[in-house]
């Protein structure tokens, strides 16, 4: 289970057209707000990735207006995992658990979770918060990570576990984010 002592969430190229075009893209789009602002709310460190900007465009403003302080790491490589800038930002944190969520399943979150694995990061996919220009590759994505031993699970079973127990002041902020 997530921890939240442990836990630090890496957010994959929510950018420009191509975060329009994904499947299910307004829903996906709504979990990752839900996401970001609970996170907020539980102090997780959110590490923030857009795949060539200047060719793909900036994150979508709908996620922009709750990553305040934060400032997207650009990267070229597919895997976040092959920029040291990622690396570095990632091993400040000292935490061993990874929730990764983004476009494009298959390609750019598929590639992180895959080498963030590999590191030995207890990785948690979050499910209902990732997409791809297709259906088919959505799913192709997903199968692969799970096959290879990466958790599947969802914005709400993520801030539930983080979160332990109900009747605090954070329960209360968190509830009326994702409900």
């Amino acid at each position: 289970m997530l921890q939240k002592e442990d836990t630090v969430f890496v957010l994959v190229d929510v950018q420009g057209k191509l975060a329009r075009t994904v499947v299910d893209s307004e829903r996906v789009l709504g979990q990752l707000e839900k996401l970001i602002r609970g996170l907020q709310v539980l102090d997780i460190p959110i590490i923030w990735l857009e795949q060539y900007p200047k060719g793909l465009g900036e994150t979508v403003p709908e996620l922009v207006q709750y990553l305040n302080g934060l400032k997207p790491i650009p990267k070229m490589t597919f895997s976040a995992c092959k920029n040291d800038t990622f690396i570095s930002k990632l091993q400040s944190t000292g935490r061993g658990q990874s929730l990764i969520a983004g476009v494009e399943a298959h390609v750019c979150v598929y590639q992180t979770a895959m080498e963030l694995h590999t590191m030995n990061y207890d990785v948690h996919l979050v499910k209902d918060a990732v997409s791809s220009r297709t259906a088919s590759d959505r799913q192709i994505g997903i199968q692969a990570m799970e096959q290879a031993g990466i958790k599947g699970t969802s914005v709400e079973m993520a801030l539930y576990e983080l979160m332990e127990v109900a009747g605090t002041d954070t329960f209360k902020q968190v509830l009326k984010i994702i409900k």
